[in-house]
């Protein structure tokens, strides 16, 4: 099978196509305690790249700096060629990188649904339209249907998001960032949790959206990595200590000492 890297490599002319999120010399010290030190991460246009590393590597972090919720006290963050470096959460959502959580954000008790028509209703230009009959609302649900389809809740359409299994929630979640289109989805280990059967089901939907789409998650489970990504960087105490395939990294000593010899 051929990867969405693969094919966005095989551009005419044979250029390597420029990243669309290139990280340099990325720190943040909390103090005198250094959490991340020197990252350099490209995530290339229409990749699904992986950010591992055992517990404390800094992982989560990266991510709160990437999507601007928390600033860098050194390097470089550029999206699309622009230096958006200490921008705000909703200036980086606003160009097209969104996160999601380790913790499923759903609105518990509205259906599954309602929780895409809210997440659409900022792109249609509704969303503080507090006091406007629900029936404006309307026009939204064919593209409620839409997402709803893609991620495979069609059928839970008119459940409670607080009735979905876990696993469910995490596709609805992942409907709800969809809803405002994103071209970069940050996914902070989407697999968490989850029990083997909805893992299956959301590497299958991570797989899906990753059509016209890029995707870089931290996750911990190494079947995942090795079988959905296309590029990991891996991480250790703050500093990236490999970077490349899965065959590569799961080779390399520093790597299996750090990381996948403990999961072993």
């Amino acid at each position: 099978m051929v990867s969405t890297a693969e094919r966005s490599r095989a551009a005419p002319g044979g250029a390597a196509p420029a990243p669309i999120l290139n990280v340099s010399g990325l720190g943040r010290r909390f103090g005198a305690f250094v959490a991340v030190k020197g990252v350099d991460i490209r995530v290339e246009e229409g990749s699904i790249h992986a950010l591992i590393g055992p517990n404390g590597a800094g992982k989560t972090t990266v991510f709160s700096m990437l999507s601007g919720f928390l600033k860098p006290t050194e390097g470089r963050i550029e999206y699309r060629g622009t230096d958006i470096t200490g921008a705000g959460p909703t200036q980086v959502a606003r160009r097209g990188m969104i996160r999601s959580f380790q913790i499923s954000a759903t609105f518990a008790h509205l259906s599954v649904h309602e929780n895409v028509r809210v997440a659409l209703q900022r792109k249609a230009g509704l969303a503080y339209q507090f006091w406007s009959p629900e029936s404006r609302l309307d026009r939204l649900d064919a593209r409620v249907a839409e997402l709803l389809a893609e991620v495979g809740l069609a059928a839970e359409r008119d459940t409670l998001a607080v009735n979905l299994s876990y696993g469910r929630k995490r596709m609805l979640e992942i409907a709800t960032t969809l809803a405002v289109d994103p071209d970069l989805l940050l996914l902070d280990e989407p697999m968490a949790g989850m029990a083997h059967e909805d893992v299956e089901r959301v590497v299958e939907l991570i797989r899906r959206i990753s059509d016209g789409r890029t995707i870089l998650m931290v996750e911990h489970n190494l079947s995942v990595v090795r079988n959905l990504c296309d590029r990991i960087t891996v991480l250790q105490r703050g500093e990236v200590i490999a970077e490349g395939s899965y065959a590569q990294v799961s080779a390399n000593p520093q790597v299996r000492e750090a990381y996948i010899g403990t999961e072993a």
